[in-house]
């Protein structure tokens, strides 16, 4: 499961486990503190923020030569774009610095950062783990022509799964950064398939806004969505040339978050041997 949807409401399973890391730690610190010393709760949360803007700061620096091209994206926090070690490093330097300073904190903040920090990277490795051992997905799918179409058919090279819809608005704002890294990555197969929509409806969107994607796929009841854990929209799923999940993405991609993903492709692999079909207009 990549997500958990209740409702119109929808979590990243990486974000939920954060917040529940957070959690714990205040739990474990304040009942800890009880016994003696200083409630760490307002440190933890100062921590928290702080290890998010190291981990943002470190992302918008090493991938500047892509967000110059539109600084202000630097500050759009939906692309997801953080870079993890050097926010944890944040945290626990954080820490270390707050426990010297105020001693009544050492063994509040101590025990509850260490519950905290043990149980996300715990749970985040367990997460990762099951998720990047789940295959592609065994589906027929219907292609521009209306031609049935097995997903499993573009196994064989980097692959890339965008799964939208026209309604959806990040989904709309994320398609001509999908589309010139389509055209950019030559080497990498991108698949945009709709969930439940008509081919003609999309084929409208598509002129209106003038995208021109290779490879747009149909979906009618929603099933890759059901199989891969996530209903929320946008997601995108980053394949093996074996068909081996390596990433997942919930939400709008910057280019730049967009070209991090990439970079865990072998960029020796080769395309898969199957017949793309640009689509515009499909009839």
């Amino acid at each position: 499961m990549l997500t958990l949807t209740i409702g119109s409401f929808a979590l990243a399973i990486n974000h939920l486990l954060l917040i529940l890391a957070l959690a714990l730690a205040t739990l474990v610190g304040w009942r800890v503190a009880k016994r003696g010393g200083e409630n760490p709760e307002s440190v933890l949360f100062i921590l928290f923020l702080l290890g998010l803007l190291a981990a943002r700061v470190c992302f918008v620096v090493t991938y500047w030569h892509v967000i110059q091209k539109d600084p202000l994206k630097m500050f759009d926090l939906r692309d997801g774009g953080f870079m993890l070690w050097p926010g944890l490093l944040v945290v626990i330097g954080g820490g270390l610095f707050w426990a010297w300073r105020r001693p009544g904190l050492r063994r509040p903040l101590g025990w509850g950062l260490g519950s905290g920090l043990a149980f996300w990277l715990l749970a985040t490795f367990s997460s990762n783990l099951y998720e990047q051992g789940t295959r592609l997905p065994e589906l027929d799918l219907r292609n521009a022509r209306g031609e049935s179409v097995q997903l499993s058919s573009y196994q064989g090279g980097p692959l890339v799964i965008n799964l939208w819809a026209t309604w959806c608005p990040p989904c709309r704002r994320e398609m001509p950064v999908m589309q010139n890294a389509q055209l950019q990555h030559q080497d990498v197969t991108f698949l945009f398939v709709n969930q439940g929509e008509s081919m003609q409806s999309v084929s409208t969107f598509l002129e209106t806004q003038g995208l021109n994607l290779t490879n747009v796929l149909f979906d009618s009841g929603g099933q890759l969505g059901q199989k891969v854990g996530s209903m929320a929209l946008p997601t995108t799923l980053f394949y093996s040339a074996e068909g081996r999940l390596l990433n997942s993405h919930l939400g709008e991609l910057s280019e730049a978050s967009l070209a991090r993903a990439l970079e865990s492709f072998d960029q020796t692999q080769s395309m898969p041997a199957h017949q793309a079909v640009p689509v515009r207009n499909p009839q």
